[in-house]
């Protein structure tokens, strides 16, 4: 008889959580129970799971007795203070956080890309960045075809990327600003910083905090945590990247512009649309003649990462284009969280 596991959604009451429940329910991993846990301001909360009305727990450490599976996605410092003790007590943990991305000894994985470097978890598993993913799903077909010399990326990302909270005072700036009163802004661009400002009607050149590189930490994740993905090293020079990280006035789903280079300069973009037409998770939307190109609107609620306006540089051979929209609560998020943990469980390593 197939094993059935113990999972605990820690986190569970958040945007991604409550997709981490849904993504849970329509996996192929065999659940025999499923605990849900939250701080203690959400303890109480009821939620489904299938057709059981589950209760929300204050995590404690002990909340994870007898638990085979974590899926976390409750912020970087609880994902700190709790995972250890889940780990302590035999589960294996999908961390949705920035906690661990970087820990040389933590798999960084995208399961479309490097599913294999899952077996070298000591307890915990790394979700990427959600701007970060959904390149690396388009970009790793063609690296594995062609190679893969440069990428510059200028990033479009929607409010539900800063969280829930920033989602509402989005919304709730977006009806200030049509009623003809005066936007509030106590979060965006990022809680951490000194100054605020209003996304509605709005660009934010500024994701996460702004370091003394010039650069901002969002800049800095998808430049790193590409790399680690891709060949396995955070500071490897072999591959290029650079990003300019906007949060754009869209609720969900996050738009990418991308640049790339790569080392066969015989590539051509039919070959690369036909490789990416191929690709797993990858939709092509490449229809210039119809105005065809993916949408953020048209991507909430979808798993795939959606492909088009490949086009190449004609200044710059072996150089092409591309515009890259994914759910980033989904696929950037819950959905490869638990893709993750149904590759540990098909590859035996829970």
């Amino acid at each position: 008889m197939a094993k059935e596991y113990v999972v605990a959604i820690l986190g569970a009451t958040g945007a991604v959580g409550h997709r981490m429940i849904e993504q849970l329910a329509a996996s192929s991993i065999p659940v025999k129970e499923v605990k849900l846990l939250a701080s203690a301001r959400s303890a109480g909360t009821q939620l489904k799971f299938r057709d059981q009305t589950l209760t929300v727990e204050e995590t404690t450490p002990d909340s994870f007795e007898g638990v085979d599976l974590v899926l976390s996605s409750a912020g970087g410092s609880t994902s700190k203070k709790f995972l250890p003790e889940a780990v302590k007590r035999g589960a294996v943990c999908v961390d949705n956080t920035s906690a661990y991305r970087m820990e040389p000894d933590v798999p960084l994985v995208v399961p479309e890309v490097n599913p294999e470097t899952l077996a070298q978890h000591h307890g915990i598993v790394a979700n990427p960045n959600c701007s970060t993913i959904q390149m690396v799903v388009a970009l790793e077909p063609i690296r594995q075809a062609f190679g893969l010399k440069q990428i510059i990326v200028s990033t479009y990302q929607a409010a539900s990327g800063a969280g829930q909270s920033a989602l509402n005072e989005f919304y709730q700036q977006a009806q200030d600003y049509l009623d003809g009163k005066e936007m509030q802004a106590n979060i965006l661009p990022t809680k951490g910083d000194k100054k605020h400002y209003p996304l509605a009607f709005n660009l934010l050149p500024q994701i996460d905090v702004l370091e003394d590189s010039g650069y901002s930490h969002e800049e800095w994740k998808m430049i790193h945590e590409t790399k680690k993905i891709m060949v396995g090293d955070m500071n490897s020079p072999e591959i290029k990247v650079t990003a300019t990280c906007v949060r754009v006035p869209v609720p969900i789903s996050h738009g990418e512009s991308v640049y790339f280079e790569v080392e066969d300069k015989s590539a051509t973009v039919e070959q690369i649309r036909e490789l990416l037409a191929q690709a797993p998770g990858v939709v092509v939307q490449d229809d210039i003649q119809h105005q065809i190109y993916p949408q953020p609107i048209n991507a909430v609620g979808k798993g795939d990462t959606f492909v088009g306006r490949l086009r190449p540089d004609y200044e710059n051979k072996g150089a092409f284009n591309m515009w890259i929209v994914a759910d980033n609560l989904l696929k950037g998020a819950a959905l490869n969280t638990v893709q993750n943990a149904e590759e540990l469980v098909k590859r035996g390593l829970i």
